[in-house]
């Protein structure tokens, strides 16, 4: 049976841990690349993919080419991709946002080898160190604009992302990032938030370790994530990511309010209201 060589560009947490997984499959060879020396170094090193390789090499020997970089570099770097590999090598992206990657090759002749895909899957740390075998295991995925990847091409993706386990779904570039603006994109703006508001406000950090219980630490765990990532996430998902920080703020404008007022009533309906999330996530498997 052939070996297939999949090179995955970016050795973080996403990367990282696709590449560990895809690693231990049958008749794969995992290549990878990063382009921090001391990351790829660290891939190695944990035996996260099989070889090193340059950047070139990469283009050369894999069929498959998995990027997981920040969004910003996916959509600057994949026109040229998409020039300098094989007729049948397969592109997988593995980025938080999609309209702006698909719009930056949307006429390029290669389009069907490209698969704009996200999983929905990570933690707040960074780095090869942070990679996780099966991170991806009974998570969701997301492709986008199905209709114009090649048949072969999606077939192969969809074989990766079953081998690790994600379950698949599809939507337009549009309404992916319109729906992770709210349910993933604001959520890490509101822990970065919170975490500066209360090194803003309470300046003994002691009395930080001290005080802060479970429901704190939950809801701060996103502050520790990678700001580079997330910096290319916000200004890449600009539009949407806006239309939700203006409801978010609007509502906590009205919270704020009723309870200046003392509104005891009107605080107890609005988080009431609030507690429905509760019944949606508990339906989401």
């Amino acid at each position: 049976m052939n070996t297939t060589n999949i090179g995955v560009i970016g050795l973080g947490l996403i990367g990282g841990s696709m590449a560990m997984d895809l690693k231990r499959q049958i008749n794969v060879n995992v290549y990878g690349y990063d382009d921090n020396a001391s990351h790829l170094d660290a891939a190695i090193e944990l035996g996260l993919i099989d070889f090193g390789g340059t950047w070139d090499e990469l283009i050369d020997i894999c069929s498959i080419i998995i990027l997981a970089i920040p969004v910003n570099k996916i959509e600057e770097l994949l026109p040229s991709l998409l020039d300098r590999v094989k007729d049948e090598t397969v592109i997988i992206d593995v980025g938080s946002t999609k309209a702006d990657i698909c719009k930056s090759i949307q006429h390029h002749s290669r389009r069907g080898r490209f698969v704009p895909a996200h999983p929905l899957a990570g933690t707040e740390f960074s780095g090869p160190q942070a990679a996780l075998s099966g991170l991806f295991n009974g998570k969701k995925n997301i492709i986008c604009e199905t209709a114009l990847i090649d048949k072969d091409a999606l077939d192969v993706s969809l074989q990766i992302f079953d081998s690790l386990g994600l379950k698949t779904s599809y939507m337009s570039a549009e309404d992916h990032d319109k729906h992770l603006a709210y349910v993933s994109h604001l959520s890490h703006v509101s822990s970065f938030m919170l975490g500066l508001t209360v090194l803003d406000i309470e300046k003994d950090e002691n009395q930080i370790f001290a005080l802060a219980g479970t429901g704190f630490e939950s809801t701060v765990r996103l502050a520790k994530s990678n700001p580079s990532t997330w910096s290319a996430i916000f200004s890449k998902n600009k539009t949407y990511l806006l239309e939700a920080l203006q409801s978010y703020i609007d509502h906590l404008e009205h919270f704020k309010q009723l309870i200046a007022d003392d509104d005891i009533k009107s605080l107890e309906s609005r988080m009431k209201d609030s507690n429905q999330i509760k019944r949606i996530l508990s339906n989401k498997n």
